[in-house]
């Protein structure tokens, strides 16, 4: 969970074009080998998957940036190896939520009906 966190925030920081100051992205789950030397990390976008590639792409450039930031927040001697993985839950959640939006009754905004 912490490495989740500290990647979320990271993703605000990076410069690079193709994360974009991690607007619209999230990191959805990670999963640390029980050995803590191996990370998968999950990056979603609103966007769809294209978006979620792009960005891996990125932060695959600077996996050595966010590797030392993992160490030097969590005081480990040897930092896992990561790999991340694009990732479309949150845009498939939208869609279904716009769905069942969408398939509510709406509400009427005026007077009462008689």
């Amino acid at each position: 969970m912490d490495i989740q966190r500290i990647v979320s925030g990271l993703l605000r920081e990076l410069k690079d074009p193709r994360i974009g100051g991690g607007v619209n992205l999230s990191v959805v789950r990670c999963e640390v080998a029980g050995d803590g030397s191996f990370c998968k990390i999950y990056i979603s976008s609103l966007d769809g998957l294209e978006r979620a590639k792009q960005a891996v792409k990125g932060l695959e450039s600077a996996t050595g940036f966010i590797k030392r930031e993992i160490s030097n927040v969590l005081h480990l001697r040897k930092s896992p190896d990561l790999k991340f993985i694009a990732d479309d839950s949150i845009a498939v959640s939208a869609h279904i939520n716009k769905l069942i939006k969408d398939s509510l009754p709406q509400e009427k905004t005026g007077g009462e009906e008689s």
